[in-house]
């Protein structure tokens, strides 16, 4: 029950970072791209660094426990391709006009566009917050079942989720106020677009858990660790690379697996 609770503290804290980044926007006149830079490549380390580390050979342990070597090696391999196609394929159902990958930044929120449509803005920003939301939600299942598995484990994963979390507050909170004019409405939309996180997790609760086993967990965590390789590579470093900071972006990505391995040395 412990485990369960943390679990569920740790994926409902690391959704609501996008409340964070929202706040940020209102109350910073300028973005630190620096941070940001090195913080995006921080995350992306942990989350790579513990997929391929920990993650997938927990799953493969489980899978050839429960199904002999050859098949349980063979069904990790493809628990974790699974998990890559499954947010690819929600990244491609996401309109191009709310892509959380788009950079913005605090500064865009005093920018005086009058040709700018409006209504534009406010839509674009609508659209972030869905896409986030439905980005969160595999993000969700995964901090929630790596949490009750391990929760050192959960913790180190939860933060970094909470980190990238950040600069998708900003992503939807930029347009939503400049639109409006309401930092409450900008607030709401970046708010509730993290709660699909702990959302993920319930269904997670709900659906997986009563049919756990050894293959169902090695499954899951296998897809896990291949969610998170594919968000590390198509979403947070290019996102650390767009905000100007290359080679802080790498020394991120460095310290991130740094502290991870020290982590899982010392604590796991």
């Amino acid at each position: 029950m412990e485990n369960l609770l943390l679990a569920f503290g740790l994926t409902l804290l690391a959704g609501l970072a996008t409340g964070i980044g929202s706040v940020l926007a209102f109350f910073t006149k300028t973005t630190n791209t620096r941070f940001l830079s090195l913080a995006l490549g921080f995350s992306a380390g942990v989350m790579i660094y513990v997929s391929m580390v920990e993650i997938f050979f927990k799953a493969q342990d489980s899978l050839v426990n429960a199904m002999g070597e050859v098949p349980g090696k063979w069904v990790t391999v493809a628990g974790f391709f699974g998990g890559m196609v499954v947010i690819a394929v929600i990244d491609r159902l996401i309109p191009k006009a709310g892509n959380p990958h788009e950079v913005k930044k605090v500064e865009d929120m005093s920018a005086s566009e009058p040709a700018v449509d409006q209504s534009h803005l406010l839509k674009m920003g609508t659209f972030t917050a869905l896409a986030i939301a439905i980005h969160n939600f595999p993000e969700g299942i995964a901090t929630f079942t790596a949490a009750l598995n391990d929760p050192s484990l959960g913790i180190a994963i939860a933060a970094a989720i909470a980190i990238h979390n950040i600069p998708e507050g900003i992503a939807v909170s930029v347009p939503v106020y400049f639109a409006t004019g309401d930092k409450k409405k900008a607030f709401k939309l970046s708010f509730l677009s993290g709660l699909s996180e702990p959302v993920g997790a319930l269904l997670a609760y709900l659906v997986l858990m009563p049919f756990l086993n050894d293959v169902m967990f090695g499954v899951l965590f296998a897809g896990v660790a291949g969610i998170m390789v594919f968000i590390s590579l198509d979403e947070l470093l290019p996102a650390s690379r767009r905000y100007g900071e290359a080679h802080l972006s790498i020394y991120g990505v460095v310290a991130g697996m740094a502290v991870m391995a020290l982590s899982l040395l010392l604590f796991i």
